[in-house]
């Protein structure tokens, strides 16, 4: 998979209405749905919170000196651009919306 801060980037981070009927139609129902959005959601999430403190943990140092606030500069601008990013139920949705999101049932009887 590609990674998500470059597939991101031309997304519209503010909030969109949606049609339900078209949601519910790439799986059984709008509940399935909402739960495989919301499962992916929580993937992007904590992958890129995870990318974000690998990141930040590269500049931590014991040392107190003017290259600190050089480096705490560089932290912010890391931490901005993480936060411009829109949110990981938007980019789940969109990935869902655009057909990019396998999902398979753990119980093979659970679709009727």
């Amino acid at each position: 998979m590609s990674d998500i801060k470059s597939r991101v980037q031309g997304l519209e981070a503010s909030v969109q209405a949606r049609n339900v009927q078209e949601l519910a139609e790439k799986s059984t129902t709008i509940y399935e749905t909402l739960a495989i959005i919301s499962s992916r959601a929580s993937n992007i999430s904590s992958q890129l919170k995870k990318e974000l403190q690998a990141k930040l943990e590269e500049f931590s140092s014991a040392t107190d000196s003017l290259e600190e606030i050089n480096e705490n500069k560089e932290q912010i601008e890391i931490s901005k651009f993480y936060e411009r990013l829109p949110n990981p139920a938007t980019i789940a949705m969109n990935e869902f919306l655009d057909d990019e999101l396998n999902f398979r049932y753990k119980d093979k009887d659970h679709r009727n």
